[in-house]
């Protein structure tokens, strides 16, 4: 009898994202892994977003279009309406760096009994998603070194659904850094099983909201050391800007 493939469940959340929006989806649509939910979350866009949805929508499992209060509660609107058994987030300026990604990583979740996987992510330029600017390496990670800001790339983080519903939902009064916060509280006082698989899933346009400026970063890492505070990880601020350094040789050694 042949063996129930787990269903892998990728979220994407958009917002008059147009430019980019047709290439993350195909991303998905060109996997050949067979059991895949694609969820779109949509803040009812105004750029000819709902014209690509519609040329992609006989492939997605769900499609919502409507006012939210931000990328986290976008967010939490497609772990609501998602039912894989694994769980993870393409956004809409994201691509899947080739058609066996997530083959690969369901495989590896299967064979190693994984809680939770996760890989790199290239970060590339406007327009030009062959130039890598930097690699962002997931196995800088530990839980240990969430104090100092340190989380897994985000797009290339895969969790079994009992992961993401101990942890539950995002927190809406965050600007930036709720994913960070989220994976405080999948990682931290946890015992997961999980690992760094030494490859790159995904490639990221640069300048998302995260990275889009010194304010952008002041606010960022203001959220981050509040999130730390907040879930009982003792850090301050020098110990949150000390990655950077780090940061700068990604780009570098790119």
């Amino acid at each position: 009898m042949e063996q129930t493939l787990p269903t892998v469940s990728v979220i994407t959340v958009c917002y008059n994202s147009a430019k980019t929006l047709g290439a993350a989806l195909q991303s998905v649509a060109d996997q050949d892994y067979r059991n895949v939910e694609h969820i779109v979350i949509d803040g009812a866009s105004s750029d000819g977003t709902a014209d690509i949805l519609d040329r992609f929508r006989g492939g997605l499992a769900a499609v919502v279009s409507e006012p939210d209060k931000g990328i986290y509660d976008a967010m939490n609107k497609g772990l609501q309406r998602a039912s894989g058994d694994i769980i993870a987030f393409l956004n809409a300026d994201d691509q899947y760096v080739s058609p066996h990604v997530l083959s690969r990583v369901a495989g590896q979740i299967a064979e190693h009994g994984l809680d939770a996987l996760m890989g790199d992510v290239t970060f590339f330029r406007e327009g030009q998603p062959g130039q890598v600017v930097r690699r962002y390496r997931s196995d800088r990670f530990s839980p240990g070194r969430l104090a100092w800001g340190w989380m897994p790339a985000h797009p290339a983080l895969f969790l079994r659904r009992e992961v993401v519903r101990k942890a539950g939902l995002f927190k809406t009064d965050y600007r930036i850094a709720g994913d960070f916060e989220y994976i405080i509280r999948i990682f931290h006082g946890q015992q997961l099983r999980y690992r760094h698989l030494p490859e790159v899933l995904v490639r990221m346009q640069a300048g998302g909201v995260s990275t889009n400026g010194l304010q952008a970063k002041i606010r960022l890492n203001r959220e981050v050391l509040r999130a730390c505070r907040e879930n009982g990880i003792r850090t301050n601020m020098l110990k949150i800007l000390s990655k950077y350094p780090i940061k700068l040789f990604e780009m570098l050694a790119r």
